[in-house]
C-alpha cells in the first residue's frame, strides 16, 4: 500500500472532514485513481487513515482553479503557499512548478 505523510495539523483537518484534497509535488509514487493509500502523521509515523484516490489532475501552481482548491487548506497569499511547499519539499517552488491535485475518500 502506498503511503502519504501529513503534518499533524493537516491530519486533524483530514480526520475532521475539512481536508479532502492534497497537492503533491514531484510525485515519486505515481499516485492514480483507485489507489488505496495509508495516511501517516509526518512527525510520529503513526497511520491515521486509509483512503482511496478518487480524482487526480496535474497542472502548475499558476493555473490552479477554484475547483482545485475545493477541500484544500487556504493560504494568505501565493508567496505563503510557495514558501510552505518549499519547506515541505526542500526545493524552489513558484507559479510554474508542477502540482498534482489528489482528491480522496475514506475507506
Amino acid at each position: 500500500m502506498k503511503t502519504l505523510k501529513f503534518r499533524k495539523k493537516l491530519s486533524e483537518l483530514i480526520l475532521a472532514g475539512n481536508k479532502t484534497t492534497t497537492w503533491r509535488l514531484f510525485d515519486d509514487k505515481d499516485l492514480s485513481i483507485g489507489d488505496q493509500v495509508s495516511f501517516v502523521v509526518w512527525e510520529s509515523g503513526q497511520e491515521f487513515a486509509r483512503v482511496e484516490i478518487i480524482f487526480v489532475k496535474e497542472t502548475i501552481f499558476g493555473a490552479l482553479t477554484e475547483i482545485d482548491w475545493d477541500g484544500h487548506e487556504k493560504f494568505s497569499s501565493d508567496d505563503e503557499m510557495y514558501k510552505t511547499y518549499e519547506k515541505y519539499y526542500n526545493r524552489k517552488v513558484d507559479k510554474n512548478s508542477p502540482v498534482k491535485i489528489i482528491k480522496f475518500r475514506f475507506l
